[in-house]
């Protein structure tokens, strides 16, 4: 048994050590067993028939709008493995094969550079449209370079905005200053590795000679600036993200002073033009009217910020109804909403007697829907998705008040017929209500049944190539449980989970696991689990609390060592889901639920399959490291294997993606199909 107290305890720490010789010597030790395992014919057709989904041609390019009227897409597949990032016309887009403006090829640019760049995000100046500031990550770590770019000339700019590799956050100003929050040096970053400083930089001159907006403390999660450019209604705005779910927002006026939103801490404020939307995560009190966690409330904007406090109810939650999300078009609200786990959509215009409601779209019983995009600067077009566990994607293009036009239909990756959806509720140990659906041809064979449950993210009805290929037309059931600590229900159905409430997230999964064999859909030999990230830390409570209920365990990028996660990479900003174990009584109640520290010997652990990725640096790899090391130890089945790319989402490109995906689900196959 391993013992808890200190790190001098902690005998497998040199496994943190990252890029050591010993750490790495283990892991290729450990992958090359792994691959050993599999690579055989069998593992090798189904790597192919995944890398060809992932790789098809016929995948929707699913576009963004940056508010000059084109579709922005990026875009990967065999002859581009890293990637293009493209433009097009709408009239264009509605062809099958359109013609693409190529404006950066990523594997072009590592060619030249040779450099190992993969494509993380891009930020659009506006308005005018000719340039941008594009973020790379090097094999996909959260860490980025910023360069600016000119959509123009397709050449990055020479003298412009440049920031080197860091956890940096951007936004444009006008066309010669950016806001930026970066590694500036010692003491700018906090606690969890994030800005903890944000800077007016202007063009041409130093980085450390930028103005200082805001400077938060250094146990802060992180603090940002960026503006909104709507014409005539600009505005400036500052966030001091104090801990995961609690903030403080100010705006900026242009004298450089910062005006507080009068909101509460652990609200969501956004703006459109006059509106503030303010979507409440706890009860909040307005003279006598007490308005619900989980509320959507509107106002006036400048009315509000005078000290006027008349609100306007857009949704509020009831037992089975949650808010999902919003989106803005020139004159309306697109309302998503989420009832059992199944969305609505809703059109909210303003008018004199208040905000007229209406649907839109005609879902599915099974179907998800949600808004791709919008373009609230120029018209009230808006991009809609509608997919189901069994249905492709159809992306189609809308106006309000008007019908949608179809623009693409995904094709079918795998035979679905004979292939149902079902939706059951499992009754968790205090006799809370869990839902979660079941998908496949029939009972009794290998199940998969996969979970979540953190952070207030909802697990959703969705097509899967992958899987469907992988694993249901082999045969294979797939179960997606909405356990609490997600937001299927809103902000209730989170905190629920939280802190020392954690342990309800687990009762929940394994009363949808007890669930499954009362229904006869499975037996525990036959059912195998999945997760990643914080659903891997739920993989791990599952083997060490309740390994009589699985046949195998496949953790992703997990948390496992809940003594340290603070200590290494972003961990310290989550210590509002899970607790601080620096303070003596959450270790209390966190050392229930690590993993790390409930190892025991000659129990019925199921074989473990972890995953991760030596270039995370958001959950460390150690965590995953250090567990299959002590399971080892003590005899344990173990297989592992880690990506030396890929970041948390532990691949790069499609190839190493199909290598994961099929490692996981033969495992699985393998284990459970006896």
């Amino acid at each position: 048994m391993l013992g808890v107290a200190v790190p001098g305890d902690d005998r497998y720490l040199w496994l943190e050590e990252l890029d050591s010789p010993e750490a790495l010597r283990w892991v290729a030790d450990r992958n090359g067993e792994t691959l050993k395992r599999f690579g055989d014919a069998e593992f090798g057709r189904l790597k192919d028939a995944i890398r060809e989904t992932l790789d098809s041609k016929d995948r929707i390019p699913y576009p963004g709008w940056r508010g000059d009227g084109l579709y922005y897409d990026f875009w990967q597949d065999a002859e581009h493995p890293r990637g293009l990032w493209r433009r097009t016309t709408v009239e264009q887009f509605r062809r099958d094969e359109p013609e693409w403006d190529v404006l950066l090829d990523v594997d072009a640019l590592n060619a030249a550079e040779g450099e190992n760049w993969t494509w993380d995000s891009v930020t659009v100046l506006r308005p005018g449209y000719e340039r941008c500031l594009i973020s790379l990550s090097r094999g996909g770590a959260d860490a980025v370079v910023v360069r600016e770019f000119d959509l123009v000339a397709r050449a990055f700019v020479e003298g412009g905005f440049t920031l080197p590799e860091a956890k940096t956050s951007v936004s444009w100003i006008d066309a010669d200053h950016i806001y930026v929050g970066t590694d500036f040096g010692p003491g700018s970053l906090t606690s969890s590795g994030y800005p903890r400083v944000v800077k007016q930089w202007r063009r041409g001159t130093p980085p450390a000679e930028a103005e200082v907006v805001f400077e938060g403390r250094a146990d802060d999660v992180l603090v940002a600036a960026g503006r909104d450019p709507s014409p005539g209604f600009e505005r400036d705005s500052v966030l001091r993200l104090v801990d995961f779910f609690r903030k403080e927002l100010y705006l900026r006026t242009a004298t450089g002073d910062l005006v507080r939103m009068d909101v509460p801490d652990d609200a969501d404020c956004d703006w459109h033009r006059e509106w503030l939307l303010i979507r409440l995560r706890s009860a909040w009190t307005i003279g006598d009217v007490v308005h619900p966690a989980g509320s959507l409330l509107v106002t006036d904007f400048d009315d509000f910020l005078s000290g006027v406090r008349h609100l306007t109810v857009l949704f509020e939650p009831d037992e089975h109804t949650s808010y999902r999300s919003h989106s803005w078009t020139r004159h309306h609200l697109l309302l998503v909403t989420m009832t059992d786990v199944r969305t609505r959509v809703q059109v909210l215009t303003p008018a004199a007697d208040g905000w007229v409601r209406e649907p839109l779209g005609d879902p599915g019983e099974e179907d998800d829907l949600g808004i791709v995009e919008t373009d609230p600067d120029r018209d009230d077009s808006y991009l809609i998705s509608s997919e189901g566990f069994l249905r492709p994607d159809t992306l189609s293009l809308g106006r309000v008040g008007g019908p949608a036009e179809v623009l693409k239909r995904e094709p079918s990756f795998f035979d679905a017929s004979g292939m149902t959806v079902r939706q059951f509720f499992a009754v968790s140990a205090d006799g809370t209500r869990v839902p979660y659906f079941v998908i496949g041809r029939g009972d009794r064979g290998p199940t998969i049944l996969h979970g979540y449950g953190g952070f207030e993210i909802s697990l959703t009805p969705g097509y899967d190539g992958v899987l469907g290929r992988g694993w249901l037309t082999r045969g294979g059931t797939y179960v997606v449980a909405n356990i609490r600590g997600g937001g299927e229900y809103g902000p209730d159905w989170h905190k629920a989970a939280l802190r020392e409430n954690r342990p309800r997230a687990y009762e929940d999964f394994a009363a949808v696991a007890a669930d499954l064999v009362t229904r006869g859909i499975t037996v525990p030999s036959r059912l195998g689990i999945t997760g990643g990230s914080n659903g891997g830390l739920l993989m791990g409570v599952m083997l060490t609390r309740y390994p009589e209920l699985f046949g195998a365990v496949v953790a992703s990028v997990p948390l496992l060592d809940m003594r340290r996660y603070t200590k290494l990479l972003a961990g310290k900003s989550w210590a509002a889901e899970y607790g601080d174990p620096d303070v003596e009584s959450d270790w209390a109640f966190i050392r229930e639920f690590s993993p790390y520290h409930q190892v025991r010997a000659d129990r019925p652990y199921p074989p473990i399959l972890f995953l991760t990725s030596t270039r995370d640096d958001r959950v460390h790899p150690g965590h995953a490291r250090k567990m299959a090391a002590l399971l080892r130890e003590h005899g344990y089945e173990v297989a592992y294997y880690e990506n030396v790319e890929g970041g948390h989402g532990g691949a790069a490109d499609n190839e190493q993606a199909a290598t994961i995906e099929a490692l996981s689900l033969e495992f699985l196959w393998r284990e459970l199909r006896a």
